[in-house]
């Protein structure tokens, strides 16, 4: 048993020891795994925090096939040696708890946080370096173009090819909060836009996405991550809907690269519930699906997907399907949608589809 920041014991699973240099038994940090809870809330404690009573070793059965573990270990086996690595980042003015783990290099094991430059995103262990490169650095906004500016929200779209060292390290940072995304293996193919807010400080970033430069398939979002310290402000559905605005201009439905996050889910199934149904409302049943793809450009297995969930394909007498539209139906559903994000100013979306720059022609006569 643990005691939780809560001040009560809960379940958990010891799962790795560290020494850290004060030495002795007092020096020493384990990693725990609660064993009821997100892993979100795995951390890492000092002795003085466990039950030592309560204390059992675990035996594990083995099975001459996969190495000693059968799948269902194999997969807790997994789960439990994600090892969070640090506990913390320090960004522009706040102090951020990671959620899980991110491959930084060995020398930021020990570290209880790190520090980003929240202009550059370059990063270290130590405060007093950061403090140094501040002094140094001129940055006032992340890299790349300014698409958009409406209000204090401005929207930059940094190619990872251009600014790889920036967008490498966006990811390594990300990956401190989805659990479920893979690292990039090549930022090169990709676009990152990020969300910031302004003041007179400069543009600090709160949230970002980033798409393909050519996918594959109709995929017009592969990351999506709001910041914690940001959250519940609405720049989930802000950043979904910025990437159905790129869609539009791009002349084609798009759809987000599952699996989504359990938070991606709740954003994507709001927005599309709040988009789709407003048009209802005011088309009636006789719009079609494909209509309702071009007016938003959304898939038309998300536009289907989304009304099933909500039980509004419906079937008439002769066993004909249509689209419920009742208003009172409706509402209730929007409600329970939530409230929007903020919305977006068209007219300040200043950007063009991607286009892959062409080598300039050398004249050699």
């Amino acid at each position: 048993m643990c005691c939780y920041r809560d001040g009560k014991y809960h379940l958990a699973k010891i799962i790795e020891r560290r020494k850290i240099k004060s030495g002795g038994e007092s020096g020493t940090h384990y990693y725990e795994y609660y064993v009821h809870y997100t892993e979100r809330l795995d951390e890492w404690v000092k002795l003085d925090r466990l039950d030592l009573d309560s204390l059992q070793k675990v035996v594990n059965h083995k099975v001459k096939d996969h190495g000693g573990f059968d799948l269902a270990s194999l997969r807790e086996h997994e789960k439990l040696t994600k090892v969070k690595n640090i506990a913390y980042i320090e960004l522009g003015k706040y102090e951020i708890e990671t959620w899980y783990f991110s491959p930084y290099p060995p020398e930021f094991d020990n570290s209880p946080k790190v520090y980003f430059c929240e202009f550059c995103l370059n990063v270290w262990n130590k405060k007093d370096h950061l403090q140094r490169h501040m002094r140094k650095c001129d940055l006032k906004h992340p890299p790349g173009n300014e698409i958009y500016r409406s209000g204090t929200l401005s929207m930059f779209e940094v190619d990872g090819k251009e600014n790889r060292v920036y967008c490498q390290n966006l990811c390594y940072m990300a990956k401190f909060f989805l659990d479920h995304k893979t690292l990039l293996d090549d930022v090169d193919y990709f676009l990152f836009y990020v969300l910031c807010e302004c003041d007179d400080d400069g543009c600090h970033m709160v949230a970002y996405f980033s798409k393909e430069k050519h996918p594959e398939k109709s995929y017009n979002l592969a990351c999506i991550l709001t910041l914690p310290p940001f959250q519940r402000k609405g720049y989930g559905k802000f950043l979904i809907e910025f990437s159905y605005e790129l869609s539009k201009k791009e002349g084609k439905a798009g759809t987000p690269e599952k699996p989504l996050s359990d938070l991606g889910k709740v954003s994507y199934k709001g927005y599309w519930t709040s988009v789709l149904l407003k048009i209802l409302k005011k088309k009636g049943s006789q719009i079609s699906v494909r209509e309702l793809s071009e007016m938003t450009a959304i898939m038309p297995y998300d536009i289907l997907c989304t009304l099933k969930d909500l039980n509004l394909i419906q079937f008439n007498k002769e066993g004909i399907q249509y689209i419920c539209t009742d208003h009172n139906v409706l509402d209730i559903h929007l409600k329970d949608a939530g409230r929007g994000g903020s919305k977006i100013d068209t007219s300040k979306l200043l950007w063009t589809p991607y286009k892959e720059q062409e080598p300039a022609l050398i004249d050699i006569s």
